[in-house]
């Protein structure tokens, strides 16, 4: 069975969990929390060197960090990783620009507001900044899904769990999501998708 390291409230922890309940895939979760030091043992940096989650453990004892690689790698030959190959680059496209251009400010701006241990970090300049950078990535999609059910056409993909993520958080950052009905509109159609559940879901041990 794929066991699944992570902290469960974090975004990118809970984008290959999201992906394996739609895909009613049985995995184990196991906590491991950056806040308490644990990703930093000895016994965990066996594991992922970069001492960070999600870490995916396959079957067979190999491992594969990093959230939007697990993606592609649990979505292969499913319906959520398209089999044409220009919409399967426009998954890749997406999954790049979560991490470069959308999860720097989105979920950067929300953890520093949910987490305590950051609250020093939340000068005016960095909200300004975090604001500034999450309000354009959101533009970017706004301008996708008004013409588009979903990020790739007109099914879901690993792009929209990708992004669905820390989307869906965003106004615990800050983010007016009014400001963006066609977002706000997806972010409900994802919700929608067979076998969704939320980021406090775990699989039953």
């Amino acid at each position: 069975m794929i066991t699944i390291y992570g902290m469960g409230d974090s975004g990118n922890c809970y984008k290959p969990r999201l992906l394996m309940a739609k895909l009613g895939r049985p995995f184990r979760h196991v906590e491991v929390n950056s806040v308490d030091g644990s990703t930093r043992q000895p016994e965990f940096l066996a594991k992922n060197p970069n001492g960070k989650v999600p870490l995916l453990e396959t079957e067979d004892g190999r491992f594969l960090a990093e959230s939007n690689a697990m993606l592609l790698y649990l979505a292969e030959g499913t319906p959520y990783l398209p089999g044409d190959a220009y919409e399967r680059a426009l998954a890749y496209q997406w999954l790049f620009f979560e991490q470069y251009s959308h999860e720097p400010y989105v979920a950067v701006r929300r953890a520093l507001y949910v987490y305590p241990e950051r609250a020093h970090q939340r000068t005016p300049e960095r909200l300004e900044e975090t604001l500034a950078g999450g309000n354009k990535a959101l533009s970017v999609m706004e301008a996708q899904l008004a013409r588009t059910p979903f990020l790739t056409g007109e099914s879901i993909s690993v792009a929209d769990i990708s992004l669905y993520a820390y989307t869906h958080e965003a106004e615990r950052g800050g983010f007016d999501l009014s400001a963006f009905p066609a977002v706000s509109a997806w972010l409900a159609r994802v919700a929608a998708d067979p076998g969704h559940v939320g980021m406090g879901w775990r699989p039953q041990a």
